[in-house]
């Protein structure tokens, strides 16, 4: 694999002499993975994105091709996210698919022509839609280049009133690793109950993550505090411009680890749209954190650059509401990169929240972290103060369990 012409493709090599062969696939679209190489036949069954204008760019397709780049064949045809499973023998394939509007449909398929066997199961969301059970809505509005499809999701709480004004709520992860905004069906998601409180809560994928364009990743080459802000932004009002109930004026951000960089990173660097925030585990500066991650995507030697994406030295810029926390004994991320901005934020007398959580590794207050419900707790209430202007209740008289008709609808 690689991006030489602009896009991850494949190459065959002559692994004597080292020399490329022939390139085996083109065009303005990317290779995701390989599944398998015949060597024998000389093809290649590899997953792909982007192939088709006007889908989804992220939606995995599967394809089989040749050694010498004919013979491409489409293996999975619904506009849908795919997962496919071979038989050891590559005759059969079992193809799962399904988008966030639609549910998963199982497929048996034949490998040589494609041909359906059997459609083994088809989701069933009836008694979910009889429930009251909304798809989030897929939105895409153009990047910093004017030109770029930015592509997003947007999640409404149950009830939700198109006459009223929503708070909105950006869950961000940025790491120039992968794409990350969801692309497959789920009917529960953790951002579906931060908005039953009332919020609008959306996820992007901004200029910077993977599975785009070469150019479309080097956006963060050397620049990981860009975190694809730029790309939000106008996302964020492009949102705004058509839908009213989008208060673009009061908007929160969150996000953990590469995450937690960003969500702190949208305070300092952007204040102008986002105005509070909560960083779990951020890597907060890029000096202290696991050189393998870091040094992929900020280089080496260490230069100006690390300085200018970090958020120590920048934390004398925060305006917004924020909250910190960190794993006493996170083994990915050191709590130290937490600890250093604190250092900075006293030293520039700055109001802040923190949350030290004893004794938890990366994932303290989120995720399947046992310490979960507690950070989800936080961040609601963090969220219905600073964003929807409510008092949250004195939960050590009230109990533990917070229901949505103890929070003002606004």
């Amino acid at each position: 694999m690689s991006e030489r012409d602009g896009w991850n493709h494949l190459y065959l090599y002559d692994g004597v002499t080292g020399s490329v062969k022939n390139q085996i696939t083109r065009g303005s679209w990317v290779v995701r993975a390989v599944q398998h190489v015949d060597a024998v036949k000389r093809q290649i069954w590899f997953s792909a994105g982007g192939m088709y204008p006007g889908r989804d760019p992220y939606f995995a397709n599967f394809y089989r091709i040749n050694f010498d780049g004919s013979g491409l064949t489409r293996l999975t045809e619904a506009d849908a996210n795919h997962a496919v499973a071979f038989t050891s023998d590559m005759k059969y394939y079992v193809d799962t698919y399904s988008r966030i509007d639609v549910p998963p449909v199982l497929e048996l398929r034949r490998t040589d022509d494609n041909a359906l066997v059997s459609t083994i199961e088809r989701g069933d969301i009836t008694e979910l839609l009889q429930a009251g059970w909304k798809a989030p809505e897929v939105f895409v509005a153009k990047g910093r280049d004017g030109t770029t499809d930015i592509w997003g999701v947007i999640i409404r709480p149950g009830g939700f009133d198109p006459a009223k004004k929503y708070p909105v709520i950006e869950n961000i992860y940025a790491g120039p690793q992968g794409s990350f905004v969801p692309k497959s069906f789920f009917a529960y998601n953790q951002m579906q109950s931060q908005a039953e409180l009332g919020f609008i809560v959306v996820q992007i994928d901004g200029m910077g993550t993977s599975n785009r364009s070469k150019a479309f990743h080097d956006v963060a080459w050397k620049n990981l505090g860009d975190a694809g802000f730029p790309d939000r932004i106008l996302w964020h009002k492009a949102v705004a411009a058509k839908y009213p109930s989008y208060d673009i004026t009061r908007v929160g951000i969150y996000g953990g680890s590469a995450g937690g960089q960003n969500a702190l990173g949208g305070l300092l660097f952007h204040p102008e749209l986002y105005k509070a925030g909560i960083a779990y585990a951020g890597c907060h500066d890029n000096r202290m954190d696991k050189i393998w991650w870091n040094e992929q995507w900020m280089g080496w030697p260490i230069g100006p650059q690390y300085s200018a994406s970090s958020n120590v030295d920048n934390a004398y810029r925060l305006q917004g509401d924020l909250l910190l926390v960190v794993g006493e004994l996170d083994t990915n991320v050191d709590p130290s990169s937490t600890m250093q901005v604190v250092n900075q934020l006293i030293k520039h007398n700055k109001n802040f929240d923190l949350l030290v959580v004893p004794g938890a590794n990366h994932p303290a207050g989120r995720g399947n972290d046992p310490t979960a419900p507690y950070g989800d707790h936080k961040r609601f209430d963090f969220f219905v103060q600073h964003l929807l202007g409510v008092t949250p209740p004195p939960w050590n008289r009230t109990g533990s369990t917070m229901s949505t008709d103890q929070v003002p609808q606004q």
